[in-house]
């Protein structure tokens, strides 16, 4: 028996396991206002299809469907089977609430200040 594949039925086998991977994912990464799926991510990084985004990098924001999850800085790593690895050099999570400041606030403060026009 042999475990010979021919080049075309690789080929097809490496797009089927990368269109299988990118269905499953409902992440994504937005770099210069556009979308690219991302395949797999891990603790210290992710991979998109190379053919699309292999030239990302700088600073990018991860997102599941519509939900930002991080803010990224991001180098390239690697190019494996079809898959192009990027690994984070930070990722800080995204919030919808504005930091909570270090010090008490009076309840009747006010919220700002506005100069008087001279």
């Amino acid at each position: 028996m042999t475990t010979y594949l021919s080049k075309e039925l690789s080929e097809g086998l490496a797009a089927a396991r990368l269109a299988g991977l990118k269905k499953a994912s409902r992440l994504r990464v937005l770099a210069d206002d556009t979308f690219y799926p991302v395949l797999q991510m891990w603790k210290d990084g992710f991979s998109v299809e190379a053919s699309e985004a292999a030239h990302l990098r700088g600073l990018v924001d991860l997102y599941e469907g519509s939900r930002h999850l991080y803010q990224c800085l991001i180098v390239a790593a690697e190019e494996e089977a079809g898959e192009m690895r990027f690994d984070f050099k930070r990722h800080t999570a995204a919030s919808e609430t504005a930091p909570l400041v270090d010090y008490s606030r009076e309840p009747d403060a006010p919220a700002g200040l506005l100069a008087r026009p001279e």
